[in-house]
């Protein structure tokens, strides 16, 4: 049984950023807006590892998926709508 949460923080940890609350809002406000034609994974701003990381997610409607769609919305939203 798997424990880990599956939520932002986690998301990040996962990914290698730093996963504090105020971290996750500085990285999404200093990427915003993410063009409506990208490919959350194929954002300039992931590593590599990061990208197939994310692509694997939801390639595979994984737990994460639902995080990583979390993320997509919140690079792509107005600020102030979350």
């Amino acid at each position: 049984m798997e424990l880990t949460p599956h939520d932002l923080p986690a998301l990040f940890a996962q990914l290698g950023l730093p996963n504090e609350a105020h971290a996750i809002d500085v990285f999404i406000s200093s990427h915003f807006p993410l063009p409506l034609h990208t490919r959350v994974y194929d954002a300039p701003f992931w590593s590599p590892a990061q990208a197939g990381a994310l692509r694997q997610m939801l390639r595979d409607d994984s737990d994460w998926a639902v995080v990583v769609d979390t993320l997509n919305s919140r690079l792509r939203a107005q600020p102030g709508v979350a």
